[in-house]
């Protein structure tokens, strides 16, 4: 894309890390977080003063990803520069466990957060008998118990679709609870579990505490259906366990075409309810699709 005279241009960063020894993606006073490193990365490698990351999503603390996206502001002089060079820059100053893949000059509409249509997450259990491998011990869940994934696969059936996940959410002052969960999988190959899902957007723990309600269910200590009628809270379930943060990584984040991305961010924003339905006896409640 052709770089124009102005104030600053916006670069998209795709990128991946191992969270083993990150307290999560968000800046924390004397903590090791991925936001910190890398802002520091880019403001060593670009010369410039402090820089501001924005993110498609903010990991917790152990929490991996293959597919992260970030964004940032930079002066045009500097990215005509530095722009050719930073991928492998970045790559001699930053540890190992993060990488940037690809940086990108975008459209000022862009919103790495805000535009984003989709995150996709993917949670990996080993309920193998001898548990995960040694490579892969950081990165997949060992459960000691056989777990009926055809039964976890129903229920995570039922969770897709637009509801009200309080049950599932650590709940932030003003911050809404209600998603759409597009498509929610589990399948199995040999010993190894994989539980997939895809939403416009997750809140704090979500992800987490639906895999931990699904293992409840495969252990067969709850019936397929619990998880479905958690949804009826609208406060936290704390009967619900949360997955460990290790067997849970950001695989994927989708975004509109260029010319859609102002309308996605504005959309997005925009305070997220659920339908009204009418109930026989003119009674109105909340529709779950």
């Amino acid at each position: 894309m052709t770089i124009e005279a102005g104030p600053s241009i916006r670069v998209r960063l795709d990128l991946s890390y191992d969270g083993t020894d990150f307290s999560g993606w968000a800046s924390q006073p004397g903590r090791r977080t991925v936001q910190g490193v890398l802002e520091t990365a880019l403001a060593t490698v670009l010369r410039t003063g402090p820089i501001t990351l924005t993110v498609a999503g903010r990991t917790d603390a152990g929490v991996h990803a293959t597919g992260q996206v970030a964004h940032f502001e930079v002066a045009p002089e500097v990215w005509a520069e530095q722009g050719e060079k930073l991928v492998r820059r970045l790559a001699g100053v930053l540890a190992p466990d993060v990488r940037v893949r690809a940086a990108t000059v975008v459209p000022a509409t862009f919103d790495a957060r805000f535009a984003a249509l989709w995150r996709s997450y993917e949670y990996l259990i080993d309920d193998g008998d001898g548990g995960p491998q040694p490579l892969s011990r950081n990165y997949v869940l060992g459960w000691r118990r056989h777990l009926d994934t055809g039964a976890m696969a129903t229920a995570a059936i039922g969770l897709s679709g637009l509801h009200d996940f309080a049950a599932f959410c650590k709940r932030r002052d003003g911050a809404s609870t209600i998603r759409t969960v597009l498509d929610f999988t589990v399948e199995r190959t040999g010993d190894l579990i994989a539980c997939r899902i895809r939403a416009d957007a997750f809140c704090h723990s979500m992800v987490r505490s639906l895999v931990g309600a699904l293992i409840a269910v495969g252990e067969r200590r709850r019936p397929v259906e619990w998880p479905v009628e958690l949804l009826e809270r609208r406060v936290r379930a704390d009967e619900v366990p949360v997955a460990a943060p290790h067997g849970l990584r950001l695989v994927a984040v989708g975004y509109p075409a260029d010319d859609e991305l102002a309308a996605r961010a504005a959309q997005t924003r925009a305070v997220r309810t659920l339908p009204v339905i009418e109930r026989p006896g003119g009674e109105s409640g909340d529709a779950e699709a």
